[in-house]
């Protein structure tokens, strides 16, 4: 059974343990709500969750734990000759799976029988052209160690399914009948439906913090392993950028870490003095009419997604600034693509964030200040310099920090923008990259995982990782501080 049609069974399910339960509540109270120790709907959900939670987790668990047993099984299978010279195992059983994924195609397209797709032979047929009629393209011929690999995975796979739809449907029926069981008026279906969602908010959040660990340790435990194939004082020192997957690379993140610096101090330098400029007028000049059509309005930049800012730059901005600077004009840019064309772009992107959160920072600051001030006889502009302005720094400085680390880990509008130059020059107008530019760059293609050019893609991840870390903690410091004082 597919999975979709077990999900739709299981919510099927529950919808009916809901209704179920509520009614044989009542029924057991004789129609009186008074007698029960809870509202109907509790009895009702407490049916419905115990009937589908269970039944989830354990479908949950089985679809990621079965592929695993699976590869295992048929790993071993695999007999040490089947794997040819360059080759290693996990690249086979890629094949071996795409060749299973191939012959369910051809079945569920009628290009085969499934008794000839389970008895298909390799030396009786091409199965690289058969599969290929389908629309499943593979590099090489299939030998007889991988055809019958792969069918042996297609065979567990299926069996598999069909023990998970088993399994899963005998325990959401178990829970069905035996909540309804104890669906009594006198049982606390309340209590039983409320640490039934405390657990599954403790759920949520683990797996939250789970993932976040688990992107960690990726990225330490790919970085130790491209330590051990490059000299990590040459890559945190090393003033040259140049990957070579026939050898002899030399991979300085200077530059790159300089491209993101210079990159990023020009997108703030945009971004931080019109959007403050922004949050200042909307919060203490404009009126409430105004205000409700300028802030949306602005904010709309937010919506934008990167790929279109990047398209923008280079087909926009960095003419234009070419046509300026360049030969025909002051002679400092060579073309479209340079330092300033990304940083004016990401600036732009990054004013509605900067825009919003000094604008929730400044509204923030206690009405009780700006009266006091305009009592004494300030004017608005020196109570906004002298009292407004002063109060809200710590805020302000934290949303900063907060739009760095924003224009730091940016990638689209580098990439289309400024170029892929791994240089350290001082001229905004020449060509450079940065971190993020350089991650995608170095995992994109054929490339051997396994070498010092592919595995630095971590290490440039752990080090942009830890650098925006940074600036996330000072900057939720800053604006903690800030909320302690006026709250």
């Amino acid at each position: 059974m597919p999975v979709l049609w077990l999900v739709l069974i299981l919510f099927a399910l529950g919808a009916l343990g809901f209704v179920l339960g509520r009614r044989r509540a009542l029924g057991g109270a004789g129609g009186d709500i008074r007698l029960l120790h809870s509202l109907p709907a509790y009895y009702g959900t407490n049916v419905a969750l115990v009937t589908m939670v269970p039944a989830f987790f354990l479908l949950g668990v089985w679809l990621l734990a079965q592929p695993v047993a699976i590869d295992a099984r048929v790993s071993a299978l695999l007999p040490d000759a089947a794997i040819s010279e360059g080759m290693t195992r996990d690249l086979v059983m890629s094949d071996v799976r795409r060749v299973a994924e191939g012959l369910d195609k051809a079945v569920a397209e009628g290009e085969m029988t499934r008794r000839e797709a389970r008895d298909i032979r390799a030396g009786f047929t091409d199965i690289r052209n058969r599969l290929g009629a389908v629309g499943v393209a593979l590099g090489s011929n299939v030998g007889a160690p991988e055809l019958y690999a792969a069918q042996r995975y297609r065979t567990l796979s299926g069996e598999g399914r069909v023990a998970m739809t088993a399994a899963v449907l005998a325990l959401a029926l178990g829970g069905f009948a035996l909540s309804l069981i104890r669906t009594t008026p006198a049982y606390r279906a309340r209590n039983s439906v409320e640490a039934g969602i405390r657990y599954a908010l403790i759920f949520a959040a683990t797996v939250a913090i789970l993932t976040t660990i688990g992107i960690v340790l990726s990225l330490i435990f790919n970085t130790i392993d491209f330590f051990r194939l490059y000299p990590a004082r040459d890559f945190f020192f090393g003033t040259t950028w140049s990957p070579s997957f026939g050898g002899g690379s030399e991979l300085g993140i200077l530059p790159l870490l300089w491209g993101t610096f210079y990159i990023s101090v020009i997108a703030l330098a945009v971004s931080v003095p019109i959007g403050l400029f922004a949050a200042l007028y909307l919060s203490e000049y404009a009126s409430s009419h105004v205000r409700a059509i300028a802030k949306p309005l602005l904010e709309v930049l937010a919506g934008i997604p990167t790929i279109v800012y990047g398209l923008f730059a280079l087909l926009t901005v960095g003419p234009l600034l070419l046509k300026v600077f360049g030969q025909d004009g002051v002679g400092l840019m060579q073309a479209g693509t340079a330092v300033m064309t990304a940083g004016l772009v990401m600036g732009i992107m990054l004013i509605p964030f900067v825009s919003s959160l000094s604008d929730d920072i400044i509204n923030a600051v206690p009405q009780s200040m700006r009266d006091g001030s305009l009592g004494l006889g300030a004017t608005r502009s020196e109570t906004v310099k002298q009292v407004v302005l002063p109060a809200a720094l710590p805020g302000i400085v934290g949303a900063i920090l907060l739009a760095a680390s924003r224009a730091i880990g940016e990638t689209m509008i580098v990439v289309l923008g400024a170029g892929a130059a791994a240089k350290l020059s001082m001229n905004p107008f020449d060509a450079m990259t940065t971190v993020t530019a350089k991650i995608v760059s170095q995992l994109t293609g054929d490339a051997d995982f396994a070498s010092p050019e592919a595995l630095v893609a971590f290490a440039l991840g752990m080090t942009l990782f830890v650098i925006t870390l940074g600036l996330n903690i000072l900057a939720l410091y800053i604006v903690r501080k800030y909320r302690e004082q006026y709250e």
